[in-house]
């Protein structure tokens, strides 16, 4: 037994290192920014998709955005030029479809996530050569994040912040009560079409951090544990940018000291600790029954 875990420290090796030192490296640097900068759209949007229960859909508008990464890749462009316009092409597609055509949502959006992945295999199989840094977009490495990727995520927090501080009581009526709103005169479609934008423009700021694979996760799990402390809806933004934040670290740590991908550690340590608020809660509960 003792050999076994000598090979398995030999293969793996464990780099115990304070997290002052880790920030000696630039692309340390840059992932700790891109950690910090993409919370902050996490949660504030991660909110709403919780509230609204939009889950499956910023999965599917996730996966569609596969299409424009190998649209890219088969023009030769940054992957990223290419995910903005598939995603709110997803987003107001579904949107549009689910509400217009009267097409069952789940199936809109089976729809644009099969499309969407068929098109960038397509793509990536005629571009000629080999397609360097795919995985990174399926799965995440927020390591290679480059400093025009982080000034792009701070131009979309910007404008997501901008957007939901300009619709900030629209988005709140339609959140809670939908058929109230639309009686009371605002124009839902519109504002459901914004709101899938901005989920969209998470997306993208997510797939960079944790991979097309895993954004539906850090986008329901922080505000999922922010909404069973929080009695409103911005003291749930608020926390969910604390914890999206808090797991994108303490997961980027975790995996430079254990060798293990940055992006899956940050879903397991949020997975992790959403797993411990629910039993807590469910052994409150039954206390409480009793």
């Amino acid at each position: 037994m003792w050999s076994s875990i000598a090979l398995l420290a030999a293969t793996k090796p464990i780099r115990i290192i304070a997290m002052p030192d880790i920030l000696h490296f630039e692309f340390m640097r840059n992932a700790f920014l891109a950690a910090i900068l993409s919370s902050v759209a996490c949660g504030i949007i991660g909110a709403y998709v919780v509230v609204r229960r939009l889950g499956f859909i910023s999965g599917g508008i996730a996966h569609t955005a596969f299409g424009g990464i190998g649209l890219s890749y088969y023009l030769g462009l940054n992957p990223l030029a290419g995910i903005i316009p598939f995603s709110l092409a997803a987003a107001i597609g579904i949107g549009l479809l689910s509400r217009k055509a009267k097409i069952a949502e789940d199936t809109a959006i089976g729809a644009f996530w099969a499309a969407g992945m068929s098109v960038g295999v397509i793509l990536i199989g005629l571009t000629p050569g080999y397609a360097p840094n795919l995985f990174s977009y399926l799965f995440g490495n927020i390591l290679t994040v480059p400093n025009s990727d982080l000034q792009l995520i701070l131009l979309l927090d910007l404008l997501i912040i901008a957007v939901v501080w300009l619709f900030d009581k629209e988005f709140v009526a339609i959140s809670f009560d939908e058929e109230y709103a639309r009686i009371s005169g605002l124009k839902t479609l519109a504002l459901d079409l914004l709101m899938l934008c901005l989920i969209a423009l998470t997306v993208v700021i997510m797939v960079r951090i944790v991979g097309i694979v895993m954004v539906i996760a850090l986008l329901t799990i922080p505000a999922a544990i922010a909404r069973s402390f929080s009695q409103s809806l911005y003291r749930m933004m608020a926390t969910g940018i604390l914890l999206a934040g808090l797991f994108s670290i303490a997961g980027l740590w975790l995996s430079w000291i254990f060798n293990l991908a940055s992006g899956a550690t940050i879903i397991l340590v949020a997975a992790l600790v959403f797993l411990v608020n629910a039993l807590l809660r469910a052994g409150k509960s039954r206390q409480t029954a009793y």
